[in-house]
């Protein structure tokens, strides 16, 4: 591609990929994440167009195994939301959503346990006028799959459990299944209910005993410390 059109690139493409360095190993470029959000709440139309551009950057960074640029990506899309929240975010969230899909779709453990940090980030978020129609069905599968994973190594197989879990809290607390009133509301999907799906696994939950897995923690279970921070040149 001839250097001179580089210019002629939209502005917010060329704002997206400068955050990105050469070496992933060198992490999120601060500076250029600064501008990137500053556009970003100067212009909100604009936030689905950043929210299209990174969930096509993070697919195809995932395909090609580059996971040190889709942890830069993801940290990218975390930090959008909590300077942007107060504003409509509907068309972007969309993005945010399908790129924490492609995480939990992932074999990789470590994508699944990022994608399920940020997805819990997410249902911690008060947008102005959520969308009660929103769908989230899938995350309520992919979680309780993760709460019965048998992967072979046991430390692994306790991170994806405790991440599940989180990821099902995530589904529950959040504010989005709530109507006006405060009363939860479920979809029957198949004959079976959201909510007909969550009770197994919050059973699960009650019974998951860490005496049991040795390199579980109980306090990571119960939620009062931080999942396994994900470093970028762990994933490189």
């Amino acid at each position: 591609v001839c250097g001179c059109c580089g210019p002629l690139r939209p502005r917010y493409k060329r704002l997206v990929d400068n955050i990105f360095p050469e070496d992933p190993k060198d992490g999120l470029s601060k500076s250029d994440m600064e501008k990137l959000t500053f556009y970003a709440v100067s212009a909100p139309e604009k936030l689905d167009r950043i929210g299209a551009y990174l969930a096509e950057r993070l697919s195809r960074d995932v395909v090609r195994h580059r996971y040190g640029y889709v942890v830069i990506a993801m940290e990218a899309l975390d930090q959008l939301l909590m300077a942007c929240h107060s504003q409509s975010i509907k068309p972007f969230v969309e993005s945010f959503l399908h790129m924490v899909a492609k995480l939990l779709e992932s074999r990789e453990p470590d994508l699944q346990v990022l994608g399920t940090n940020s997805f819990v980030k997410f249902a911690n978020i008060e947008e102005d006028t959520p969308s009660y129609h929103r769908r989230y069905d899938f995350f309520v599968s992919q979680f309780s799959a993760m709460c019965h994973s048998t992967h072979e190594d046991t430390e692994t197989r306790t991170r994806i459990r405790v991440a599940g879990i989180k990821g099902l809290q995530g589904v529950t607390a959040g504010a989005r299944f709530e109507d006006s009133a405060g009363v939860m509301r479920f979809e029957v999907c198949g004959g079976v209910s959201r909510a007909e799906a969550l009770i197994p696994r919050m059973e699960f939950r009650r019974r998951f005993d860490p005496e049991r897995l040795p390199t579980a923690r109980s306090e990571d279970v119960k939620g009062q410390t931080k999942s396994p921070t994900i470093t970028t040149s762990g994933l490189v």
